[in-house]
């Protein structure tokens, strides 16, 4: 751990000078991503000139055990036992401030949730979710629209898509993509029996900094069609819904809950983005993923990643084997525990990958 906060001390210190060069500054691109490099390390830079600080002193005081003044020697005892607590949560912080970080993390995002099996059933739970979402973004300080939706026959939705903004809520909800399963007994059930249906969520990032999305317009065909469902007289009088077709990569995103047709066309095509970089993302990180997936989950659309059992009040999570009996107030938004229990999770298995890498004695205070 030694080395490893002298090197990032070091690549800061090179990162700085290289900035400061006039051939950098010229080349707009490079300073921009040594730019963002050098802004990413800082904390952890800060962390290890403190570490390096407390270790000088420790080892200082230490010296000073062997002095023959009594008194001296009892402070230096003192001394040498409040930097040693100190010292493993500094470790803990600076290895996880070694995690390497997903530059999507800060951004916004877009949540699509969609009934799967189970008929009526799935789009009441598809429903359920949608509410969960928008409960827990009002507590936890983000910003949350639905944008587009498609009914269920018997309430609920089939489809559903919200807009996430505010910093960081891509970072905070990545996990939850997947198969979201459910056991409970349908209002419709005359015999008591528990059902089981599913719904699927997909995240998808608003932003990535290491990865650029253009756009043509000549690639694009957009459609206007009258907005359905509940909107109040404005529905269904004009054209103000809007349906926009990526043609070379048959990306469809769509918005029809603003009041007018420009406002859901930017939004549909932010939309249109945000699918645009999730594709590219994953192009990207495929290998990444294949050695994370065994710690949360690559996020695939086939991954069964939750149980929500009604008549127990239960919710587990399978990748982490996190089991609440609390369900009712999870669907009520109180799913912080849970979204916390899933980036601590990964945060570890990033660790301990880029430890493997890099050959750091992870835990070993070395």
């Amino acid at each position: 751990m030694i080395e490893e906060a002298k090197r990032i001390l070091d690549e800061v210190r090179a990162l700085e000078e290289e900035l400061a060069l006039p051939e950098t500054v010229a080349d707009a691109k490079r300073f921009r991503d040594l730019g963002r490099r050098h802004a990413r390390l800082l904390g952890a830079a800060e962390l290890a000139r403190n570490y390096l600080r407390l270790l000088d002193d420790l080892e200082e005081w230490r010296e000073a055990l062997q002095s023959s003044d009594a008194d001296f020697a009892s402070e230096a005892r003192r001394e040498v036992g409040v930097l040693e607590l100190a010292r493993e949560p500094m470790e803990r912080d600076l290895q996880m401030a070694l995690v390497p970080k997903d530059p999507a993390d800060e951004g916004s995002c877009v949540m699509e949730i969609r009934a799967g099996t189970g008929g009526d059933e799935a789009s009441l739970f598809a429903g359920d979710l949608v509410r969960m979402y928008l409960r827990w973004c009002e507590t936890s300080g983000f910003r949350a629209s639905l944008v587009d939706a498609s009914e269920g026959t018997a309430g609920g939705y089939k489809e559903a898509v919200l807009q996430v903004e505010g910093a960081g809520a891509f970072g905070k909800l990545r996990f939850e993509a997947g198969v979201h399963r459910v056991q409970r007994v349908p209002a419709t059930e005359a015999q008591g029996r528990v059902h089981t249906s599913a719904a699927s969520v997909v995240i998808l990032p608003d932003q990535d900094e290491d990865i650029e999305i253009r756009i043509d317009t000549a690639d694009l065909r957009i459609d206007t069609y009258r907005a359905q469902g509940a909107g109040g007289q404005h529905v269904n009088k004009t054209e103000s819904a809007v349906r926009i077709t990526h043609i070379p990569t048959g990306i469809v995103t769509a918005c029809q809950t603003q009041r007018s047709q420009l406002q859901n066309r930017e939004t549909a095509m932010r939309m249109l983005r945000s699918k645009m970089l999730d594709r590219a993302r994953q192009d990207k990180q495929s290998a990444a993923d294949a050695v994370r997936k065994d710690a949360v989950g690559t996020g695939d659309r086939s991954d069964k990643i939750r149980t929500y059992n009604f008549p127990q009040n239960r919710l587990t999570d399978h990748r982490i084997g996190l089991t609440l009996y609390r369900l009712d107030s999870v669907m009520q938004g109180d799913i912080g525990e849970i979204l916390d229990s899933l980036r601590l999770a990964d945060s570890m298995e990033r660790l301990a990958q880029a430890s493997r890498s890099q050959g750091l004695g992870v835990g070993s205070g070395s």
